[in-house]
């Protein structure tokens, strides 16, 4: 009944798709890694390491890609996975480091990493909410999706769901 992701909701036609929240991705590199040290995190010298990151059309990914192809740079990704917790496991194995949404880092769960601030280096994301346009929805789908953001209350799902886009119509 709801969707939740941060890409491909927002090119379907058949969805009505609402912004929740905004984040960057986040270089994990393992306790003691060099670009710990460095003065300004660069893509050059992401680029300079094996890297670890989202499957493309997930999380994200296109922004990674999107931001080293503007700077004419090729980034050795050595593995891709769906999951954060895969990405920070083999980061943590020392096979690479990490591009991560950055809120998918704990101190407390992640003793052994440390998370590089890349806000500059990586356009942000938008996760969005979506529902299927023309689908009865039970009231609880209204509240979960009012709980995720105020701004969404029934009526604005409500209106916005029933109105069909223009690839849509006849």
């Amino acid at each position: 009944d709801i969707g939740i992701a941060t890409e491909a909701l927002q090119d379907a036609p058949e969805l009505a798709t609402f912004p929740w929240y905004s984040w960057h991705h986040g270089v994990v590199v393992p306790k003691g890694h060099s670009l710990a040290t460095e003065q300004q995190l660069t893509l050059e010298a992401i680029a300079e390491w094996p890297i670890v990151t989202y499957q493309t059309g997930f999380t994200g990914r296109s922004r990674i890609d999107e931001a080293f192809h503007n700077a004419d740079l090729i980034p050795d990704i050595v593995m891709a996975a769906l999951d954060a917790d895969v990405i920070k496991a083999y980061v943590e194995l020392e096979l690479g480091i990490g591009i991560i949404a950055s809120m998918a880092f704990s101190p407390q769960h992640d003793p052994h990493l440390d998370l590089l601030d890349a806000t500059p280096l990586f356009a942000a994301n938008t996760s969005r909410i979506a529902v299927r346009r023309g689908t009865y929805l039970r009231t609880y789908a209204y509240r979960f999706i009012e709980l995720c953001s105020s701004g969404l209350t029934e009526t604005v799902v409500r209106d916005e769901a029933s109105v069909a886009r223009s690839e849509d119509a006849p």
